[in-house]
């Protein structure tokens, strides 16, 4: 369906390199982050627990779900490519429009966030306020504070994207690397938890007072929990540079997603079992505030450096695999036409690389890391919600297309996650908290329609 010719993009990425996608993008900054507001939102570690196994499982659904159409549909764009093959090009159009300027580039941005956050451990000059626009456009519809860690966290997106310029292999070890890195540094701290002398089992019966507690609160606590796992289908984005993605990206997809319900859950496990529910609460940094409990100040100091490594893994996964989408929407002559280049030397759609970075830059000044969350989350899962009904509206539209892979417990499975992903956006709409995102969100993806006139009608030319 391309319009555009030139250098094709190469599969040069291997089953590791897949996985790590899926790992090292999906363990980033959340589950240092999210558990204080889960908490706050639930009141309890019990139902902390049970919100993370609920949206582990959702996960799990959609990465069953997502795995059929991958190994059939192995080609960059990811979720792109299935909603134009179910539904038309103007849904898919609608989430590579989406993606490019809300879902992926905010998620860029809330990571780059959260790792100045966490450098600010270290050098606390980076939380300093430099600039104050006094225009409404900042969190709660204040001023807009620009922050030192801000200006750091654009660079680093940048530099990023200039590093995934030079070659997927090369991006893919980097990713490979930092996710070993990072699975090390978790696992050893959450031992250090389990190990503690002062811990103790009666931490998960403590509680604090639910705000806003109830249904409400279960699903305002599950928005931070998805945030946590938000990242799972990043790598159906590369699957046209996949080595036999027949096989390769449902390995990569389900197990990936299996190792971070294990990881998360024993995560939590470990800061409930240091520290009481009200600890949680007030701890804007759980991970750290567990270890200077158990070990002291350094062992602070270690969680800090264990974040870098992981939102860094995260951030890399987000930029080598987003660059994709809107590149695939330019190349079947939707999207404006310099973001289909790719570079004939290293075979990277490069112009896509550094334009969705320079947007994402510029989110990085827009709010803080939850309004950051609440504005990925919600255009997000409509979107995930329609992929994945498109698995059922394929088996019947194309019966004929080669399934080397088909999703365990269809119907049910994909039919559940659609479900509560449309409750998720009903809560996430309806709560005053997130609303304002969730508007934004809607009325980017709304400023889409007329581009797509425009751009349809010149691929009919």
């Amino acid at each position: 369906m391309s319009v555009v010719q030139g250098p094709a993009l190469r599969r040069e990425l291997g089953l590791w390199g897949a996985a790590a996608i899926v790992v090292g993008t999906v363990i980033g900054s959340g589950i240092f982050l999210v558990p204080r507001s889960m908490v706050m939102r639930v009141g309890s570690p019990e139902t902390v627990f049970l919100v993370w196994i609920f949206g582990g499982f959702l996960t799990l659904f959609g990465a069953l779900t997502y795995a059929e159409l991958a190994a059939a549909m192995p080609e960059a764009g990811g979720e792109y490519v299935y909603l134009r093959e179910a539904y038309g090009p103007f849904f898919g159009f609608l989430y590579g429009w989406t993606q490019t300027w809300v879902a992926k580039s905010a998620s860029i941005a809330t990571l780059a966030t959260g790792f100045y956050l966490y450098l600010a451990n270290f050098f606390p000059s980076l939380e300093n306020v430099i600039a104050v626009l006094p225009v409404p456009i900042g969190p709660q519809w204040g001023p807009l504070e620009i922050r030192a860690g801000q200006l750091f966290a654009m660079g680093l997106i940048m530099a990023l994207s200039g590093l995934n310029y030079f070659g997927v292999r090369l991006g893919g070890r980097v990713q490979v690397a930092v996710t070993v890195a990072k699975v090390f540094a978790i696992s050893a701290i959450v031992l250090v938890g389990l190990l503690a002398g002062d811990g103790t089992t009666a931490n998960f019966g403590t509680s604090v007072p639910a705000n806003p507690g109830g249904f409400a609160g279960f699903f305002a606590a599950l928005v931070a929990a998805l945030w946590a796992y938000d990242g799972w289908n990043n790598v159906n984005m590369v699957a046209s540079e996949i080595k036999n993605p027949q096989k390769n990206l449902p390995l990569a997809l389900i197990g990936g997603t299996l190792l971070v319900m294990v990881i998360y859950l024993a995560a939590n496990f470990a800061y409930f079992y240091v520290l009481p529910a009200e600890s949680v609460a007030s701890s804007e940094r759980v991970a750290s505030a567990m270890m200077l409990r158990v070990v002291g100040p350094k062992g602070a100091a270690v969680v800090s450096v264990a974040a870098l490594i992981s939102i860094f893994a995260a951030l890399n996964g987000s930029i080598l695999s987003g660059s994709r989408v809107p590149y695939a929407l330019a190349r079947d002559g939707f999207f404006f036409r310099p973001y289909a280049w790719v570079s004939e030397k290293y075979r990277t759609p490069g112009i896509s690389l550094i334009l969705l970075g320079a947007w994402s830059a510029i989110l990085v000044l827009s709010g803080r890391y939850d309004d950051l969350y609440n504005l990925v989350i919600f255009p997000s899962w409509i979107l995930y919600a329609m992929a994945a009904a498109s698995v059922i509206v394929l088996r019947y539209r194309r019966p004929d297309l080669v399934r080397p892979y088909r999703t365990l417990g269809y119907p049910v499975v994909p039919a559940l996650f659609v479900g509560v992903a449309v409750v998720l956006l009903w809560s996430t709409l309806s709560n005053e908290n997130s609303r304002r995102e969730a508007l934004l969100g809607l009325g980017i993806i709304a400023a889409g329609i007329p581009f797509y006139w425009y751009w349809s009608r010149r691929a009919i030319r």
